[in-house]
């Protein structure tokens, strides 16, 4: 039988039944009729995560434009941006990575790229492979659960369940030690919404391995430290709040174990939820802990707040149902970035937790490897090729930002003059521009379609990555 945890008040292992309603009822998926809902920018027809605009950030197509082109030069030399201007690349994480490139993106910023390389052709091997009985049933039960109002996910093994079933069946074999773990769906899902199914289960790996080290391992005794470090980080950010909490007696691991296990996927609307995961596979599990710090700081913060959630119960339900404006996209992001909680900060709570933990439960049973803060570590701990970080194809693109060389230039100039000449009887309307911040994630933007592709054999790969950018 599948393995499960009691008596923790939570239970991820193997289970179906344990997270939130907001996803559960099977009878949505393949119910979703053409036409009826409006499907939204992000792909859902409905639920929770449905767009609406005073959740997410405005922002103009000429900027969007911008970042791309920005995007795709740091991409095209990802190991000196890495190694020389991090903290550029954080900045750009920050304010939030183009929808076009997001996909691309993560799988450079995870390390999932060099890991796919260096493993050419593992993904297919496991793919092959029938997998455990006891975890591909408990899968495939769980497959309608994830986003069931999401496009790629509505239809019952539609190509969103079938992809999302072949990554999750694929690291109980890659890790058979881990198996599967109900918290994992949401993880997969929302990296397929973005990437194949190959991609995504690399980054998922890296996730796992690398960003929450034993997060989804038997007894789940990672999440509960990590349950502990936040409640003690509160009373450095909010008196009010930890104090508050204290009194109810009410545990970490009520309220923040779907928050960190999902990465906050089920929780956030949507363009929050993109946010924050640029921010967390660029800086590490800290974003992590800085959005539920603003959560609980915002929701309570103050007596007034607490007025409001006197009890228990009162309590849970106002952490089941952040108010809106505290998820807002560029609130929460503002709050996120300023809040003053770093790495040194949650290394030296863990230990002072560790610690702790020992004293009062012995030895944990889990040895899980150390957590990597962000991509730059996970990148000086396994420092890449440059053929590992090659893209397949190559994307060549002259970016306005671009420095031209000196022959570049005079060719240009000459260009110029020629053009000027043949167009001066012509009089050129500029067109006009569409008011939709971001275009939708199958509408190749105005600058990707400026690209000179190269490539014969390999353009499969990337032909699978358009489909998802």
């Amino acid at each position: 039988m599948a393995k499960t945890e009691q008596g923790n008040g939570f239970d991820m292992r193997g289970s179906t039944e344990k997270l939130t309603d907001k996803e559960r009822d099977p009878e949505v998926n393949g119910n979703v009729i053409p036409g009826e809902n409006q499907t939204d920018k992000y792909g859902f027809t409905g639920g929770p995560q449905q767009y609406s605009g005073e959740s997410a950030e405005d922002i103009p197509p000429e900027v969007l434009r911008q970042r791309e082109a920005k995007w795709l030069e740091m991409l095209n030399s990802w190991d000196k941006w890495m190694a020389k201007k991090h903290k550029k690349v954080k900045e750009r994480c920050q304010k939030g990575i183009p929808p076009s490139l997001r996909g691309r993106a993560w799988l450079y910023l995870t390390g999932g790229k060099v890991k796919r390389e260096q493993n050419h052709g593992k993904f297919e091997e496991l793919d092959l492979q029938p997998g455990d009985p006891q975890w591909v049933d408990i899968i495939e039960r769980d497959l309608h659960r994830q986003f069931p109002f999401h496009e790629m996910f509505a239809a019952r093994q539609g190509h969103g369940q079938q992809d999302l079933f072949r990554v999750l069946k694929a690291y109980t074999l890659y890790r058979p030690e881990e198996g599967y773990c109900q918290a994992q769906g949401p993880i997969a899902a929302v990296l397929l919404m973005h990437m194949p199914a190959e991609d995504a289960f690399w980054v998922l790996v890296q996730i796992c391995e690398k960003y929450l080290p034993g997060y989804y391992s038997t007894g789940l005794e990672a999440i509960q430290l990590d349950g502990e470090i936040l409640y003690a980080l509160l009373r450095r950010v909010s008196v009010v709040a930890h104090r508050h909490l204290q009194k109810q007696k009410l545990e970490p691991n009520l309220y923040m174990t779907e928050w960190f296990m999902c990465v906050f996927s089920r929780t956030l609307p949507w363009a929050s939820v993109l946010r924050v995961w640029d921010m967390f596979l660029c800086e590490g599990v800290k974003i992590l802990f800085r959005v539920g710090l603003v959560l609980l700081k915002c929701t309570l913060g103050s007596q007034e707040k607490l007025k409001a959630c006197q009890g228990f119960y009162e309590t849970m339900e106002r952490l089941r149902a952040i108010q809106p404006q505290y998820m807002q996209e560029s609130f929460l992001a503002h709050e996120v970035i300023e809040l003053p909680v770093s790495e040194k900060d949650i290394e030296k709570e863990h230990h002072a937790q560790l610690k702790r933990w020992k004293e009062t439960h012995g030895d944990l049973h889990c040895k899980s490897p150390p957590r990597m803060h962000g991509a730059k570590a996970i990148m000086a701990a396994e420092p890449p090729s440059r053929q590992d970080l090659k893209q397949r194809p190559t994307i060549i693109v002259e970016s306005p930002l671009a420095p031209k060389t000196g022959g570049e230039q005079a060719e240009n100039v000459k260009e110029s003059r020629k053009t000027k000449e043949e167009n001066q009887t012509k009089a050129v309307t500029p067109p006009r521009e569409t008011v939709n911040p971001y275009p939708a994630p199958r509408e190749p933007s105005p600058l990707l379609n400026q690209m000179t592709i190269q490539g014969s054999k390999e353009s499969l790969s990337s032909a699978e990555h358009d489909t998802y950018l």
